[in-house]
């Protein structure tokens, strides 16, 4: 099977690739190709087509790689299609772990933020329940015994007499 692909040419640290037809088995730095079909720089982004000779390979069953197509795309050679997904094997592992630990990240930040909106809300319930507590304690403190001679009295007294409260009661 024929395959479009980039074939990496160039020092290092100064990319250039050649577009060209060779059978997908080949490994892309092999340097034998079927047809040469254009030229890319990605540094100077000069790039250099032949869209007759590369449409008549894709009419003959020619796969194309997901970064030339992109570039196709951008130069208008394939028309009505959309961008592919590329990312290289290397960076696919890294990709799925660096989303999971953001994931992971989200779901404790998440898990936080409402276990801290509990404890505000029992927090709030809880003052709300002391407020009332509160307003209630100063009027139990402001009551007076009455003194032991009085409460005597008010025992012996018949039940149907009033008894006089402590504050009313006359000196002796």
């Amino acid at each position: 099977m024929l395959m479009i692909r980039f074939q990496r040419i160039g020092r290092t640290n100064d990319p250039a690739f050649r577009i060209a037809v060779l059978e997908k088995a080949s490994g892309p730095k092999a340097g034998k190709y079927v047809d040469l079909v254009g030229t890319y720089n990605p540094k100077t982004k000069a790039v250099t087509l032949k869209p007759d000779a590369i449409k008549s390979w894709m009419a003959k069953g020619a796969q194309v790689s997901p970064s030339l197509h992109n570039l196709l795309v951008k130069e208008g050679v394939v028309v009505g299609a959309k961008n592919a997904k590329v990312v290289s094997q290397q960076n696919l592992g890294k990709n799925i772990a660096k989303k999971a630990a953001e994931e992971a990240a989200a779901a404790a930040k998440a898990a936080d933020e409402a276990a801290k909106a509990e404890a505000a809300a029992k927090a709030a319930a809880e003052a709300e329940a002391q407020a009332p507590a509160e307003e209630e304690a100063p009027a139990e403190e402001v009551t007076v015994e009455a003194p032991a001679e009085v409460v005597a009295e008010a025992e012996a007294a018949p039940a149907a007499e009033e008894t006089v409260p402590a504050e009313e009661a006359p000196a002796s």
